[in-house]
């Protein structure tokens, strides 16, 4: 049996569930194929996928008004409509379909999902599709009726997607794929120094603000971690800098700061915010810029698994320290995270697939 694993390097989320689902898949199945690939650089190979992720990550960056305008705008189309690079990108998607021959299609990004559809709609292919969707709110660039089943990260989502005309049936409370690492990872007691880790995602979009680590740095029983992802910037503004303040560049190793760390600060991306509720770590949020961002904050506020911290410098550092020395909060945050672990159907994807791979086969 052959699964291919579409997915693209629109930050660091979709890749990483692909990895993830991948592992999954080969734990359980070792003798099956299972292919990732970047669709994106597939369809557009050499520079001008390159050019494409990179005016993306320039996008997230610095236009989020743009992002988050064309984010709500596309939400109210029909799954008629084209999406921007469509076209050119369907007889790319046929290609890729021809080639592999997979027994089963799983998208970690909507527009590899969206293509797979079409290519079943228009009668050039037959193969199963499932959706992993990488976000905790519903948005149609997700939702296509040629869809076989979709993995979704809570029962609130699976709610939300079913108000939306997606048969319950199809939507399956996986959790958003994570690594089994962090899973299994043993966290320190929280005692004496306080540690705390910040995240920014694959792009390292943290905090610039010199105040924000000058205030931090004046916190003498709580140690910094910050993980600077792709930010080389960061990462060499921040280290040797401040004696208890720690910059770390790109890790394939999150799940061993999670373990060492009280309280995660980070944006409430999907991928992070899931290894977050796996780790048991608890959260607190700065305000998210991007659309999908805020419905993820605004999910996590309402379930009490994260806390939303203040606006300014001074007023995060301050919701930093209120909350990373309340051990009392800490661990009911954490407990929340336990019991939403215990209500996802681990199991499903793999058996999933397995059985809608078994009816091509």
């Amino acid at each position: 049996m052959t699964i291919l694993i579409l997915t693209g390097r629109f930050g660091a989320g979709h890749c990483s569930a692909a990895r993830a689902l991948r592992q999954q898949l080969l734990a359980a199945y070792p003798a099956m194929r299972v292919q990732v690939v970047d669709f994106f650089s597939y369809a557009m190979p050499g520079s001008s996928s390159e050019a494409m992720y990179h005016a993306f990550r320039m996008l997230v960056t610095y236009g989020a008004g743009i992002f988050n305008t064309y984010y709500r705008m596309s939400d109210l189309l029909a799954d008629d409509h084209p999406a921007p690079l469509e076209r050119p990108m369907r007889e790319a998607m046929s290609a890729l379909l021809r080639e592999f021959h997979p027994d089963a299609v799983v998208a970690t990004h909507p527009l590899c999902a969206r293509l797979t559809a079409h290519c079943r709609r228009q009668g050039g292919a037959s193969v199963p599709l499932i959706t992993c969707v990488t976000d905790f709110s519903q948005h149609a660039e997700w939702i296509y009726p040629e869809t076989d089943a979709y993995l979704v990260g809570s029962p609130e989502l699976r709610r939300q997607l079913a108000g939306r005309g997606v048969d319950p049936a199809r939507i399956f409370v996986t959790g958003i794929p994570v690594r089994p690492e962090f899973k299994q990872l043993v966290r320190r007691p929280v005692s004496g120094s306080r540690q705390l880790l910040v995240m920014g995602g694959g792009l390292g979009l943290v905090p610039w603000g010199e105040g924000f680590y000058k205030k931090l740095a004046a916190q003498s029983d709580i140690h910094v971690t910050v993980l600077t992802g792709g930010n080389q910037r960061l990462l060499e503004h921040l280290s040797g800098r401040y004696p208890n303040i720690t910059a770390v560049g790109y890790t394939e190793r999150v799940f061993d700061y999670m373990a060492q760390a009280d309280l995660l600060l980070s944006k409430p991306g999907g991928i992070t915010v899931f290894e977050s509720i796996s780790a048991e770590l608890p959260m607190l949020l700065w305000t998210p810029t991007l659309a999908q961002e805020r419905e993820n904050a605004r999910f996590l506020i309402q379930a009490g698994l994260a806390r939303m911290a203040g606006s300014s410098d001074g007023q995060c550092v301050e919701s930093v320290c209120q909350l990373i020395r309340d051990t009392v909060s800490l661990e009911r945050i954490s407990r929340r995270m336990r019991r939403r672990k215990a209500q996802l159907e681990e199991e499903s994807f793999v058996h999933l697939v397995s059985s809608l791979g078994r009816q091509v086969s």
